[in-house]
């Protein structure tokens, strides 16, 4: 079973909550560490690019996808 951990960021100038599994959270360090970005600004670039979706899901969306192109891998 794998643990959902909420965390607390400030993004776009504001803090917000965000609640995801752990290997999402390890993911998202490594990929905004990948990026020489803090995780906060890491997500303050997926939050600006999300369309009305929940940010949690959006986080999990960019990640998967993030992974599928490193994996040359597509859905459609």
């Amino acid at each position: 079973m794998t643990l959902v951990r909420k965390r607390s960021l400030r993004i776009a100038g504001h803090a917000t909550s965000i609640s995801l599994e752990e290997p999402f959270w390890q993911l998202l360090a490594r990929v905004a560490q990948s990026e020489d970005m803090s995780i906060a600004a890491y997500v303050e670039r997926i939050d600006a690019e999300r369309s009305g979706v929940n940010l949690s899901s959006a986080i999990r969306v960019h990640l998967m996808e993030w992974m599928m192109t490193r994996a040359n891998v597509s859905l459609g």
